[in-house]
C-alpha cells in the first residue's frame, strides 16, 4: 500500500495576501521537499491558476490537484476540489459569474497574478478574489458534485470564515463527506463537541506564503495504482 502526504489547501499569488514568491512552481518546489506528495492548489474563488500548476507538477515529481477556496454568500470558506483539471476550470468559470465584484486594491491586497508554467506573469485579476460569492453554503455540495467536484468546509477551527464560528454548529442537512482542520490538535476536541464523528478529516496549510506548508505529517493510503490520474481517482474515491 502507498502512502501519499498531502497538503489540500494552498494559495497561489493570484490570492489577495498571498505572498508574490507562491507561484505554481515555488508552491510545488516546497511541497517537494516538505516530503509532500499530493498538492491542491486552491486560490480564492478562482481556478486560473491550475493549468499552469498542472504543467508544472511533472518537474517536482509533486500529484497536482485543481481547487478553489470558495467564499459563500454567508462568507463561509469551503474547499472545493475537482479530480479533472477540466471541471475545475468550468467551475472556476461559473463562480466568476457570481463573484460580488469590487476593483483590487494592490496597494492593500497585493497584486493578484496569473502564470504560465514557467512562472511568467501572463495577466492579473482585476477584482477583488476574496469577496463574497452569491453561492449559499446550503447549494454548494450539489453544485460542486454537478462538476464532478468534492467540496468540505474549510478550517472548521478557525473564527475567521469558518463554518461553526458562523452558524454556530455544522448543520446536519449540509451534506459534507469531509470537514479540514488546520490545527489537528483541536480534533478531539471538535469531535466531542460537533456532529463530524462521521466525516473524513482533513488537516491542511492554507498556505499564504510558502513557508506555511508543514513537513509530511498527514496522508491516505491508496494501494494498487501508480499513475498521477489513478492516485486522483483513487483519493476522490476516499474523499467522497
Amino acid at each position: 500500500m502507498g502512502r501519499y502526504y498531502y497538503d489540500l489547501h494552498t494559495h497561489s499569488a493570484l490570492s489577495p495576501c498571498a505572498d508574490d514568491d507562491n507561484t505554481p512552481n515555488n508552491l510545488l518546489g516546497m511541497a517537494s521537499i516538505s516530503g509532500i506528495n499530493i498538492l491542491a492548489l486552491t486560490d480564492h474563488n478562482t481556478t486560473k491558476n491550475c493549468p499552469a500548476f498542472f504543467e508544472a507538477a511533472d518537474r517536482y515529481g509533486v500529484i497536482p490537484v485543481a481547487g478553489m477556496e470558495l467564499t459563500t454568500s454567508e462568507d463561509i470558506h469551503v474547499v472545493c476540489l475537482f479530480e479533472r483539471l477540466t471541471d475545475a476550470l468550468d467551475f472556476g468559470e461559473y463562480v466568476s459569474g457570481k463573484l460580488i465584484r469590487v476593483e483590487n486594491r494592490p496597494d492593500i491586497f497585493g497584486t493578484q497574478c496569473v502564470f504560465d508554467k514557467d512562472d511568467n506573469v501572463i495577466g492579473e485579476e482585476p477584482y477583488l478574489l476574496s469577496n463574497a460569492t452569491e453561492i449559499s453554503v446550503e447549494e454548494v455540495t450539489e453544485l460542486v458534485g454537478k462538476y464532478n467536484g468534492v467540496c468540505y468546509p474549510a478550517h472548521i477551527d478557525r473564527d475567521s470564515n469558518g463554518i461553526i464560528a458562523t452558524l454556530g454548529t455544522l448543520p446536519e442537512n449540509l451534506k459534507f463527506s469531509c470537514v479540514e482542520f488546520h490545527n489537528p490538535e483541536k480534533i478531539e476536541q471538535y469531535t466531542k463537541k460537533y456532529l463530524i464523528k462521521d466525516k473524513t478529516v482533513i488537516v491542511s496549510s492554507d498556505a499564504h506564503c510558502l513557508t506555511d506548508i508543514r513537513d509530511k505529517e498527514f496522508y491516505f493510503d491508496i494501494d494498487g495504482v501508480t499513475t498521477p490520474e489513478q492516485i486522483r481517482k483513487k483519493l476522490f474515491e476516499l474523499l467522497r
